[in-house]
């Protein structure tokens, strides 16, 4: 008799699709979505130089016997630097700015209280030294609350020349993490990208979040 026919091998499923690249008007800011990039360059293809990215949150308002009060929660915002694989230098709360001059932290905000950004941290592209081959920008919870206590979580990229908002990118939903990795901003040839991540860590500072960080430098 013949030997029987194996059934066909199922396909494997599809590999989900990248979000597409794309383009920085500032008429208009880019919505982004996870894993999205961006080229750093403005309208007409100039690049951008100075660029500052802002981050916020709100706490979550919990309603008791005498009235609602929000979580008492402190995020910071760091920028960590990379040179291929290796940390070289971090702009937080306890060190304002790199040791290069390059990035410079506004400031602590210890609650997330009111509109618009909680902290702020300013780049000047120019001055980025050679070696630098990506800035992780996170944030990490201090008391150790976790982002489900966190909501309208966001970070925003904005041209400082002109204080134009060019990008935006918001999580949806609370997360079980103490830290997340909001974005990233890294060097391909002679230009400057910008990619939103999005990805939670456990780290209650920038130190405790440096070692897991690795995995969000490829390109």
């Amino acid at each position: 008799p013949a030997a029987p026919v194996a059934p066909p091998a199922p396909a494997a499923p599809p590999a989900p699709a990248a979000p597409a690249e794309v383009s920085l008007t500032k008429s208009r800011p880019v919505s982004l979505s996870k894993g999205q990039k961006v080229t750093l360059r403005k309208d007409g293809g100039v690049a951008l130089t100075y660029i500052q990215m802002g981050l916020g949150w709100d706490p979550i308002e919990k309603r008791g016997m005498f009235g609602n009060r929000s979580a008492n929660v402190d995020l910071d915002a760091s920028a960590v630097l990379f040179a291929d694989d290796n940390m070289v230098d971090v702009a937080y709360y306890g060190q304002l700015t790199s040791k290069d001059g390059s990035i410079r932290h506004q400031g602590d905000n210890l609650t997330g209280e009111g509109a618009g950004d909680d902290e702020v941290i300013l780049v000047d592209l120019t001055r980025i030294p050679p070696h630098v081959s990506t800035i992780v920008f996170i944030v990490t919870s201090y008391r150790g609350h976790t982002f489900e206590q966190v909501k309208n979580a966001f970070c925003r990229l904005v041209d400082t020349t002109s204080s134009a908002e060019l990008a935006r990118f918001t999580l949806q939903g609370g997360m079980p993490f103490t830290g997340m990795v909001m974005a990233k901003v890294y060097r391909v040839g002679g230009e400057w990208k910008l990619q939103a991540i999005g990805e939670g860590i456990q780290a209650k500072h920038a130190g405790e979040a440096a070692p897991q960080l690795a995995r969000f430098l490829g390109v």
